[in-house]
């Protein structure tokens, strides 16, 4: 029997690959397109309905918490002036440029490995970092083996003031 009388298509020779480029392999349910592909066009799909219909709402001066409860003003004019803006171009100095790009949060160069601040000893991911800030090895990871300069008596007392904060009650009338 051949396939145009049953009614079934061929199955492909071999696996199709997205019709994104993404590298993945598609399928024809999903329309030539891997499961990752598929998801991301249908969640924007969705999205653009969704657009749409809030600004038909809008435009149409109904929305969707009203539910004819509020009367609706359709004969009000708005006068909106629209004022250009012109985008100016700024140069910047090399040293001006890499101060921008650490406030941006641009990742910078290839840092050196992290190391212990008493013995230069490498940590890696298992360095102690201090409250005064710097970080320590397993050995110096304690205060008091690295002369810790944090006051933590005053640290411990602001906390406990701060959780426990005094109560006055208000004065009894004598009888």
């Amino acid at each position: 029997m051949e396939h145009d009388e049953t009614g079934c298509q061929p199955t492909p020779e071999g696996p199709i690959l997205c019709i994104n480029n993404c590298g993945f392999f598609g399928c024809a349910a999903t329309m030539n397109m891997c499961s990752k592909c598929h998801k991301d066009m249908v969640f924007k799909q969705e999205n653009a309905k969704l657009a749409a219909s809030s600004i038909e709402n809008i435009v149409n001066g109904s929305s969707s918490s009203a539910s004819g409860k509020e009367p609706v003003i359709a004969s009000t004019t708005v006068n909106v002036q629209v004022v250009s803006v012109e985008p100016k171009s700024i140069s910047l100095s090399p040293t001006t440029q890499a101060s921008v790009s650490e406030e941006i949060g641009e990742p910078k160069g290839k840092e050196g490995p992290k190391r212990c601040t008493t013995c230069n000893k490498r940590v890696g991911l298992s360095g102690f970092s201090c409250r005064c800030g710097n970080l320590f090895c397993g050995s110096h990871r304690y205060s008091d083996k690295h002369d810790c300069p944090f006051d933590y008596r005053n640290a411990a007392r602001d906390a406990i003031a701060k959780a426990n904060p005094v109560v006055k009650a208000e004065k009894l009338d004598k009888i």
